[in-house]
């Protein structure tokens, strides 16, 4: 049965409400595990962090468990939900952020590729990182996944 015979009537499919309970409950049952430091990146490039973003519409906070590698002081986030990821929206929309790794609190900004939003100006990256947001933003547009580079205020590093 296709995705579209699968409708609620309502103009929400059923499988999309069906991915967004699971990911809550998911979120729910990791988000404290992982605000307390289980799993951080640092001995490996690669672990899970909690962002902190503000609703686009609401203004409410939400806490959000996520996988980040970690690229120098950079963290960077993806989601091959693109544009159906809340919690990339509301990135994209107000990139100052907060997140948790390592049992602290940290702030960042975020910059997004997502194949619905301009792409970033890469002279703005740091000269290191421009191939890498070349080939983020090119993913982006052709696969229709979303990336966000966050970067570290106040010289903050993940260890």
């Amino acid at each position: 049965m296709s995705r579209a015979a699968i409708s609620s009537g309502t103009g929400r499919d059923v499988l999309s409400e069906l991915e967004m309970a699971s990911f809550s409950v998911l979120n729910q049952i990791v988000e404290p595990a992982v605000r307390l430091g289980l799993g951080s990146p640092g001995i490996f490039p690669i672990g899970l962090i909690v962002l902190e973003t503000n609703g686009w519409r609401t203004g409410r906070r939400h806490r959000t468990p996520v996988l980040a590698s970690v690229i120098g002081k950079h963290l960077l986030v993806s989601t091959i939900r693109g544009n159906r990821s809340h919690w990339m929206k509301n990135l994209s929309r107000r990139p100052e952020i907060q997140y948790w790794s390592w049992g602290r609190q940290r702030t960042a900004r975020a910059v997004i590729f997502a194949s619905d939003e301009a792409s970033p100006r890469l002279d703005e990256l740091p000269p290191l990182l421009v191939p890498l947001g070349a080939h983020l933003a090119c993913l982006a547009k052709t696969l229709g996944w979303a990336f966000a580079l966050l970067t570290p205020r106040d010289g903050e590093t993940e260890s």
